[in-house]
């Protein structure tokens, strides 16, 4: 759907509301129009098209979230989750639950005594959770998310992306593109996902025989403001870096405006390097150089785990994050004087 609205110069919302004929709509004949041709030229297949209903077996899968609103990955691993339990012909229903025990044992009673092939425990930031202990009644997978403490029994399979490497991947591109002095723009401290890029990004440099230099690690907190005002603080500094490795995209939009501010031209007289593949990313100019988060991948992986023939109930998988390479990681590869 997103190629389609890509194509046709229009939102999601307006390829979905086209797509299901919604009349209310005030949609224009010429966007209409356009929709569709986009749709035929694309061979696009609305999910559900053609797909038979099934009278037996499940017929849904449960999506159990703690947060949906804080970020837009949840919509992304709800929505690959979603095309893939179509795709077997079951539905996906989803339960946000705020963190509360009591609505989260709720949810899953009623889902007991309803028929789902199994469910997704998800958490909206990487981290280990005490999965409820009405949980174990239903096949299930976590996903984000991992069983805590070091007597688990783990008796969940579960997918986090590969932070770690993601960390290392991005920085090894940075210096595969020339780049020595690297910074890193980390976010809060508390958050997992934050420690293990730092701890990816120090292990190339360390494998790639660079020095960690601690004034060129500076604390953001994964907003455009403590990007802008972080990399004002690494420029400031004696020891001048020739490239930015920001914890995330939207620390990035803000080490742009810093850089912006100081007269230098990322991609060319300094390199910058993202983390997420959030949508503005493509739209910053130069376009921003990331590191994808599998969400609709790692939302598609549970379904498909979950509806295996044969699953590995103890599996801890940590799925790759790929390289989004642009322009903005390029640059004079010198620091600045």
């Amino acid at each position: 759907m997103k190629d389609v609205a890509v194509r046709a110069g229009v939102s999601q919302s307006t390829v979905s509301f086209v797509l299901n004929d919604i009349g209310e709509m005030r949609i224009s004949d010429e966007t209409r129009e356009r929709v569709l041709d986009a749709v035929r030229t694309l061979r696009y297949r609305p999910r559900g098209a053609g797909r038979p209903r099934r009278a037996s077996a499940p017929q849904s899968i449960g999506f159990l979230i703690d947060e949906v609103a804080t970020s837009p990955f949840a919509a992304i691993s709800i929505e690959g989750a979603q095309e893939a339990s179509w795709k077997h012909g079951l539905t996906l229903e989803v339960a946000m639950t705020g963190g509360d025990a009591d609505y989260e044992a709720m949810v899953l009673n009623k889902w007991s005594n309803e028929d789902f092939a199994g469910i997704i425990f998800s958490s909206i930031l990487t981290r280990a959770v005490v999965p409820p202990p009405t949980l174990s009644k239903h096949r299930c997978v976590l996903l984000n998310c991992y069983e805590s403490g070091e007597e688990a029994e783990m008796h969940f399979p579960s997918v986090v992306p590969a932070e770690r490497r993601g960390g290392e991947v991005a920085t090894r591109a940075l210096i595969e593109a020339g780049h020595r002095k690297i910074a890193f723009i980390s976010g809060e401290p508390w958050m997992e996902a934050s420690d293990q890029r730092l701890e990816g990004y120090e292990r190339a440099l360390r494998d790639n025989g660079l020095p960690i230099e601690p004034s060129l690690i500076v604390e953001g907190n994964f907003l455009p403001s403590g990007g802008r005002e972080a990399t004002l603080r690494l420029l400031g500094g004696s020891l001048k870096p020739d490239a930015i490795f920001c914890a995330n995209d939207l620390m990035a939009v803000g080490c742009y405006e810093a850089l912006k501010e100081l007269g230098l031209k990322v991609g060319s007289d300094i390199a910058v390097m993202g983390y997420d593949d959030q949508e503005i990313a493509q739209h910053l100019s130069p376009a921003l150089s990331t590191v994808l988060l599998p969400h609709r991948e790692m939302g598609s992986w549970c379904v498909n785990y979950l509806l295996s023939s044969k699953p590995t109930q103890h599996l801890q998988r940590r799925m790759e994050c790929p390289i989004v390479l642009r322009n903005s990681h390029l640059g004079s590869a010198r620091s600045i004087s």
